[in-house]
């Protein structure tokens, strides 16, 4: 059993690579090999069920902002000498014609808008808001470090099954545990989610929009979700932070990406 640990624990380890984006480490026990078709797979099923937009100039106004981020991320690998971290990515843009306040990016780069949030974003700034968040939870790998997670976690409930030898005290574990990793799998959603305001923010910047707009879409997106009568649960009972933090981290962090708002533009300080 010993043995078996110290093995895991060194696979662990190998897996932890940085992620040339966020600088980081994270925890990936799954390849894009394995990830991606599965991604591609989804993504055409809900591409084939759902209604694509008949409405061309708000379709080319999606794919527009898309692939003008798209390239910030190809440049600034690039840069790094990492463009072979995109193998693989399928970029993709769709408009989906459904009145949700909803966007996505798959791992691999297939990406889709609901119509639904296109006036809250209400110009292509507000649409690269949104555009730099989700492409950045693709690029970021938040989705394996999720599926890596409950990997994990369900390998951490069969061990401890095993070295509870007791029924009475296994039944008792299997009731708790199931609640711990929950709470501790939306903490990790939370900072995931956060992360993808402040990367998206840079990105947004480095393909030319004004990321001053970003905390003023986070504003109409809470104001517009109160009128819809969508309430949010608790901050620790959801995978999404408050509007107010992340407004507040927004509205920390767009000083610090002006300037290359401004070098991606050309334009002074105003």
């Amino acid at each position: 059993m010993k043995k078996m640990f110290v093995l895991a624990f060194a696979a662990i380890i190998m897996a932890c690579s940085t992620n040339p984006i966020t600088g980081k480490r994270p925890l990936i026990l799954i390849s894009n090999s394995q990830l991606f078709p599965m991604s591609f797979s989804q993504y055409s099923e809900v591409i084939a069920n759902e209604k694509l937009s008949t409405n061309q100039a708000q379709t080319n106004q999606l794919r527009t902002v898309g692939n003008r981020i798209r390239g910030a991320v190809e440049r600034y690998l690039a840069e790094q000498n990492q463009s072979d971290f995109l193998n693989g990515y399928e970029w993709e843009f769709n408009l989906i014609e459904k009145d949700a306040l909803n966007a996505f990016c798959m791992p691999g780069g297939k990406v889709a808008f609901y119509t639904g949030i296109l006036p809250v974003c209400k110009n292509d700034d507000g649409i690269a808001v949104v555009m730099g968040h989700e492409i950045t939870h693709a690029v970021a790998e938040h989705s394996a470090q999720r599926v890596s997670q409950a990997m994990i976690a369900q390998g951490l409930q069969l061990a401890g099954n095993v070295a509870i030898g007791d029924a009475r005290y296994r039944n008792v574990f299997n009731q708790i545990y199931p609640l711990g990793a929950s709470m501790g799998i939306m903490a990790y959603g939370r900072q995931a989610e956060l992360e993808a305001d402040k990367v998206g923010l840079h990105l947004m910047a480095m393909a030319g929009y004004d990321p001053r707009e970003a905390p003023k879409f986070w504003e109409r997106m809470d104001a517009e979700a109160q009128r819809r009568g969508q309430q949010a649960p608790p901050e620790f009972l959801s995978t999404h932070p408050n509007p107010g933090r992340r407004i507040a981290q927004l509205q920390a962090e767009v000083p610090k990406v002006m300037p290359i708002y401004y070098q991606a533009t050309g334009q002074s300080p105003r």
